[in-house]
């Protein structure tokens, strides 16, 4: 199938790409939405403006838009708007997200697909969170987290990269705290800096950390693709 992909440049997005090629399809554009505050009910929003250099670096067209108001309502229309924009475009015949476990946000997603006689297409749908976690950095991934929001997870955090052993220190948090170790109830935010579908990896140049005492933004100022 051709797909438009619901990409936000986190582990989750990028790697349904790779996934979807695996399964034989062919990613044909892009879709970002950048939300009007960081509370949105179903997009990312850290650093979504860095989503124009990865799909540079993956070179795939990159569709745009700034969603405006905050509800529901607002997003799920916003979403609609993109993907009817994309059909015509790129002749998409579906959508494909890097949902895992959220029911909310696959309800979201699979109505717009439905109005629009697209099939929704999420190849982690039901992932182990710890196995998945360990597949993202066996297949080449560096993610660095751009954002906390849970009780374990502190101002060292932002800007991090993981590895193997960050990976055993978070399920260990996940354990302690109760959050979801691949942070699929958005107790944090990711970014991949690269991966096997770049063809250039991201380098940030200038970065400030926000932190209120219990939650805190990687926010990035200055980004550039530079050869690996």
């Amino acid at each position: 199938m051709r797909l438009a992909c619901l990409f936000s440049g986190g582990k989750d997005s990028t790697y349904s790409v790779l996934r979807a090629k695996e399964m034989g399809h062919e990613t044909a554009c892009l879709i970002t939405l950048h939300p009007a505050a960081d509370d949105s009910l179903v997009f990312h929003y850290p650093n979504s403006q860095i989503t124009k250099h990865l799909a540079e670096s993956m070179q795939i067209p990159l569709i745009e838009s700034n969603i405006q108001g905050k509800s529901k309502e607002d997003e799920s229309q916003a979403l609609e708007n993109t993907v009817v924009q994309a059909k015509a475009l790129y002749s998409i015949n579906g959508v494909l997200n890097g949902g895992i476990s959220s029911r909310f946000q696959k309800q979201v997603f699979d109505k717009v697909c439905l109005n629009n006689k697209l099939t929704p297409v999420a190849p982690m749908w039901g992932a182990d969170p710890v196995v998945y976690m360990h597949e993202l950095l066996d297949s080449g991934f560096q993610i660095m987290i751009v954002a906390v929001s849970a009780m374990g997870l502190g101002k060292e955090w932002l800007g991090a990269i993981l590895d193997r052993h960050s990976l055993e220190t978070l399920y260990a948090l996940s354990k302690k705290y109760g959050f979801n170790v691949n942070f699929e109830g958005g107790e944090a935010e990711t970014l991949v800096i690269d991966c096997p579908l770049y063809h250039k990896k991201l380098q940030v140049k200038q970065a400030d950390i926000h932190w209120d005492g219990q939650r805190g933004m990687f926010e990035i100022r200055d980004a550039a693709l530079v050869e690996k």
